[in-house]
């Protein structure tokens, strides 16, 4: 599968996988009230999304409460797979192996939605000097093997830095946003290299490079925070960089732009296809917008 083919809570239940697997079915449960409960886990990235459409949709659903938890885009598709959860929240494709083992699971193949797009960012201290970079510089800081580890090696004289290392801080290794990090920057048969500090969560990383002239460190555009700023992108070092925007995203110019996608247990039916129906719709996608991401193409049209 692939995406070219063609978030606020008041008065929902957050929940956690573990609460989550209290029951093993792979349907919506219901709550003391007798009202519909609908089990969504998964990409850190996504969790503020996921709970602004929570909040939002009980305002037009006051008889479901949609159960939000992140942990990872791998935690949602573990749960998904394990038939614990009613739909799971990732910012990568499901891979075949698991595509195949929900399959086992469910007796139907996962249904794939793309519900919007994030222009990845790559973020530096306010105080960095670096005014943009490149994938190529990116493959040589962060990848195995790579030889930028100072500042100045990449022709930056970050005063604020007293010992000019670069600073990298990423994701840890069940993270969406770590695997489509080192896809698109380093390609499927280079890794990165060890020696980074790695972040349970999106917000984690900005907050840390916020208070670390010497990192970078890269992260949903939505977790745009003060004391840090997001760097233009080129794909080869000398090139202009392009920010990561809403346009840059849609048009495909930023350079590290990704799908985000809701899955559920083969073509969802009944309270969970209302769900995502509506995530899809102009008010799920204002919504969507208004966090800070970017629409989904043809979506709430």
């Amino acid at each position: 599968m692939s995406w070219v083919r063609p978030v606020l809570v008041v008065g929902i239940a957050v929940g956690t996988l573990a609460s989550a697997a209290c029951s093993s079915s792979s349907s919506p449960t219901s709550d003391s009230a007798g009202g519909v409960v609908i089990r969504l886990t998964g990409s850190d990235t996504m969790v503020n999304l996921n709970q602004a459409w929570a909040e939002n949709y009980k305002k037009v659903k006051p008889e479901v409460s949609v159960q939000i938890a992140g942990g990872g885009s791998g935690v949602g598709i573990a749960g998904l797979i394990d038939g614990i959860l009613d739909i799971a929240a990732s910012s990568r494709e499901m891979e075949a192996e698991e595509i195949a083992r929900a399959t086992k699971t469910a007796g139907a193949e996962p249904k794939e939605f793309v519900v919007g797009l994030d222009a990845l960012a790559v973020y530096v201290h306010e105080g960095n000097p670096v005014q943009s970079i490149s994938l190529e510089e990116l493959a040589e800081i962060y990848g195995e093997g790579g030889q930028l580890v100072k500042w100045s090696q990449a022709g930056v004289k970050n005063t604020a830095c007293t010992g000019d290392e670069i600073i990298r801080v990423s994701r840890q290794n069940n993270s969406g946003t770590y695997v489509y990090f080192r896809e698109a920057v380093l390609g499927t048969t280079r890794e990165l290299r060890l020696g980074s500090i790695d972040q349970s969560g999106s917000k984690d990383v900005v907050a840390l490079v916020s208070r670390t002239p010497c990192a970078i460190g890269y992260s949903g555009m939505a977790y745009a925070a003060p004391g840090v700023r997001a760097l233009p992108i080129s794909k080869k070092k000398g090139e202009p960089g392009v920010a990561p925007m809403l346009q840059s995203a849609l048009d495909g110019t930023y350079p590290i732009s990704r799908p985000l996608y809701l899955y559920s247990h083969g073509t969802p039916t009944g309270p969970v296809k209302e769900f995502i129906d509506w995530t899809l719709s102009a008010a799920g996608q204002q919504i969507l917008q208004d966090v800070g991401y970017v629409p989904a193409p043809a979506a709430g049209q």
